[in-house]
């Protein structure tokens, strides 16, 4: 018997962006959705077209290079919003506008200051509208999931009449339960009389770490759509997991009556790029994708793997993208080869030169340590990335002393704003005198609110990317630096955030909530 198709709508680029400090650059926006399309995403959500200047070139620059895939903006129900995701997906080959009002009474009372029949008037109106510009128009009822079951009925029968093909009733503040969310899409499908000529979706987020069980439970009841991010990313503790949801339809096929598109083997490659774009490490004992989840200490366990992979494994490694590559590259790799592991990584270079400051770097990282892997690569592309911001801060040259029995001493020379400065300073450690010594320069201003180190691959000679976050006056960005030496890669990171507060703010996200 043939199975219906889930459709996989991630929204990585614009609810996944939605967490502090993983903002993205237009050029990271289109090297995560072309992976996205590699793995045959079927709705790439690019963002939220007029949160911003930026936003919108992002959602632009995505709906011109992806041919595959839809692409889709966020709008709230406002005709400014539909109109400015409408202009922003001009250039794609299949568009979505996903135009969204709040449904709940806590929602309408104290934020909207709307009456229910005021919000249904909006959403007609609004999806409407939407429908001028495409065929492809979804509907959320933002915090659908605290909503009276009646109005929903009504909303959602009005907004399918008015032309939505698509309608999401989300878990927005991630207070949902399994059985309680699935019976609500059940009840909600058989008491609508034209839930037939639209898709549900699910979208939830992961407040009390049950968005996938959430997402599959609204399956089992007849949702045919799935919102969810790369890696779990996404505002407060994230979104329902991609990896997760679509490896469990796939393991367990004799359980959920669908199937995805999904070309799984692209995985990892994905959440190694969005780790490295955003700077949120994935945790060791992450499922699917983080470093331990095929691994295998115990005694008993490895017994029965290495008798019959199935008594410890319920899918294979190679299946989502552990060890695929076996293409070593080192510092005798030609050109050819570097260039045509980027394209594999979906990483691209818009110029000649580019490619060339690309080869160049990672000759200079081959000469530093003896294989370079995929993570070494991605790492690379996105430190130099984050540096290009604005370049108002740039270390020239670092001289750092760490005796036993004496204070940690650093002497860096920085150029500012053009010019070079010379700063020096003592600290408990090589990477606080480091820091201190910038804050001599700079006087930024702000607080370091995260100072992480990530070991990117195994091995002493390993790069360490380090990411710090920092905030000032609301602002929150994260600086991403890697190098072998942990100390350089500690001072990039940091020039890298204070590089990215000196740029030109291009605004916030008028409804940082979302759905």
């Amino acid at each position: 018997m043939s199975k219906e198709k889930l459709v996989i709508f991630d929204t990585t680029l614009r609810d996944g962006e939605q967490s502090p400090g993983a903002s993205m650059t237009k050029d990271e926006k289109v090297r995560i959705a072309k992976m996205l399309e590699k793995m045959r995403i079927d709705v790439i959500e690019a963002g939220f077209a007029i949160a911003s200047p930026g936003d919108f070139k992002s959602v632009k620059a995505v709906a011109d290079v992806i041919k595959d895939s839809t692409v889709c903006s966020l709008a709230r129900a406002v005709d400014a919003d539909i109109d400015r995701a409408a202009e922003a997906l001009k250039g794609a080959n299949q568009s979505r506008i996903h135009t969204f009002i709040a449904t709940s009474p806590i929602h309408m009372k104290h934020k909207l200051n709307m009456s229910p029949d005021e919000v249904l008037a909006q959403a007609v109106h609004a999806v409407k509208r939407a429908r001028n510009y495409t065929n492809d128009v979804e509907f959320s009822l933002e915090d659908g999931s605290r909503s009276d079951f009646d109005f929903m009925c009504r909303i959602t029968e009005a907004a399918i009449n008015a032309g939505a093909t698509t309608i999401n009733v989300p878990d927005t503040v991630g207070y949902g339960e399994p059985i309680e969310y699935g019976n609500m899409f059940r009840q909600l499908i058989e008491a609508v009389p034209n839930a037939d000529k639209a898709i549900f979706s699910t979208h939830c987020h992961n407040d009390l770490g049950l968005a996938v069980a959430n997402s599959l439970a609204a399956v089992m009841n007849g949702v045919r759509q799935i919102e969810c991010t790369i890696n779990g990313l996404g505002e407060r503790a994230g979104n329902a997991s991609l990896e997760e949801v679509v490896m469990a339809i796939r393991t367990r096929k004799d359980i959920f009556p669908v199937e995805t598109n999904i070309d799984t083997t692209n995985i990892l490659p994905t959440s190694r790029l969005v780790s490295s774009v955003t700077g949120f490490p994935v945790q060791p004992n992450k499922a699917i994708v983080g470093a331990n989840s095929f691994a295998h200490e115990s005694g008993i366990h490895q017994d029965g793997i290495l008798k019959h992979r199935e008594t410890y494994e319920i899918m294979r490694a190679e299946d989502v993208g552990w060890n695929t590559n076996k293409i070593v590259l080192g510092k005798h790799s030609g050109r050819a080869a570097v260039k045509a592991r980027f394209e594999a990584l979906g990483i691209s270079f818009e110029s000649q030169d580019a490619i060339n400051l690309a080869f160049s770097r990672f000759k200079e990282l081959a000469d530093k340590k003896h294989e370079v892997f995929d993570e070494d690569l991605h790492a690379l592309v996105s430190s130099a990335s984050s540096g290009r911001k604005q370049e108002t801060f740039l270390l020239v040259d670092m001289d750092i002393v760490c005796k036993t029995g004496h204070k940690p001493h650093a002497k860096l020379t920085l150029q500012v704003r053009g010019e070079d400065v010379v700063a020096e300073s003592d600290g408990s450690g090589p990477v606080d005198a480091s820091y201190k010594a910038i804050e001599q320069v700079v006087q930024s201003g702000t607080d370091l609110q995260l100072y992480s180190v990530n070991a990117i691959t195994q091995g002493t000679d390993s790069q360490g990317e380090v990411t710090v976050r920092l905030e000032r006056d609301g602002q929150i960005v994260n600086g991403i630096g890697s190098d072998t030496d942990i100390v350089a890669a500690s001072v990039r990171a940091y020039l890298s955030a204070l590089n990215m507060l000196e740029a030109p703010h291009t605004g916030v996200h008028p409804q940082r909530s979302g759905v």
